[in-house]
């Protein structure tokens, strides 16, 4: 695949994120460029490289492959509006990373015809351990999509879905899901403080075993259910807290609380679009 210069449109914490992941994987600073209104945010793009920073969308996507449209869903709008006579001439695969924004939306602003990825990234990109869900639009070529996931593929894992009403479940599960982990792990510390720990223990402790637990289920073979046998000896203290997790339904728990983000998510896209 030939290097691709990649724009954003947008210079805020996720972009700088993104170009940061980049530069570490070998992509060249000056086949990168950003725009954005405050010059703070393009003073720190520019502290990481050579990279041509601008206050105009257009100037910066004028010779871009891809642009990457990461600016807040109010001014989506606006921004794509601004990109349209580049993306028409230029042909570049343009990437919302905005939550809420449909591809028919940013189709209207952009033009008849425009490659349009719809993603959704989650903030542990932030750390380059991310994970992204993506849709393509019909008029989105191979090598387009693979620009695109060579370009989220930076910042984490990344997944393809083939109907755009999916993107509300990759929210619900990926996209909201470090809140669901945070919370859960704030129950344990309480519980820890609650059972007689200091809550630096408690605290130390309940994230040690989130980080090593997610360790064991990425670099394992197993399934999750069988790494959850191992842990649960039969008679013992887990074996009792999980029957009590069961008997409490904790399924139907976080199922409901997904389903409420899935409907949370196309109502954004409705009231966005």
């Amino acid at each position: 695949m030939d290097t691709p210069h990649i724009a954003f449109i947008g210079a805020g914490n996720m972009a700088a994120s993104i170009i940061g992941g980049l530069l570490q994987s070998g992509h060249p600073s000056n086949h990168l460029s950003a725009a954005d209104p405050a010059p703070e945010s393009l003073e720190r793009i520019s502290a990481m490289g050579p990279i041509a920073v601008f206050n105009d969308n257009a100037a910066a996507a004028v010779t871009a492959d891809v642009v990457i449209l990461a600016v807040k869903p109010q001014v989506m709008a606006e921004a794509a509006a601004s990109l349209a006579p580049v993306i028409q001439k230029n042909g570049a695969v343009v990437i919302s990373i905005a939550a809420g924004i449909t591809t028919a939306s940013l189709q209207k602003r952009l033009g008849e015809g425009a490659a349009i990825v719809r993603c959704m990234p989650n903030t542990p990109a932030l750390l380059r351990a991310g994970a992204s869900g993506l849709y393509a639009t019909a008029a989105t070529s191979p090598a387009q999509r693979s620009f695109a996931e060579y370009v989220l593929s930076a910042v984490g894992t990344t997944a393809w879905v083939d109907a755009e009403a999916q993107l509300d479940a990759i929210t619900a599960l990926s996209g909201s899901g470090p809140a669901y982990f945070f919370l859960f792990m704030e129950a344990m510390i309480d519980a820890g403080c609650e059972l007689g720990l200091d809550r630096k223990t408690a605290t130390g402790l309940a994230l040690q075993t989130g980080l090593g637990a997610a360790r064991m289920a990425t670099e394992s073979p197993l399934e999750l259910t069988e790494l959850r046998r191992q842990v649960t000896s039969p008679g013992g203290t887990t074996e009792r807290a999980v029957q009590q997790f069961e008997e409490d339904d904790l399924r139907t728990v976080v199922a409901s609380a997904m389903r409420a983000a899935a409907q949370r998510a196309a109502e954004l896209a409705r009231e966005l679009g």
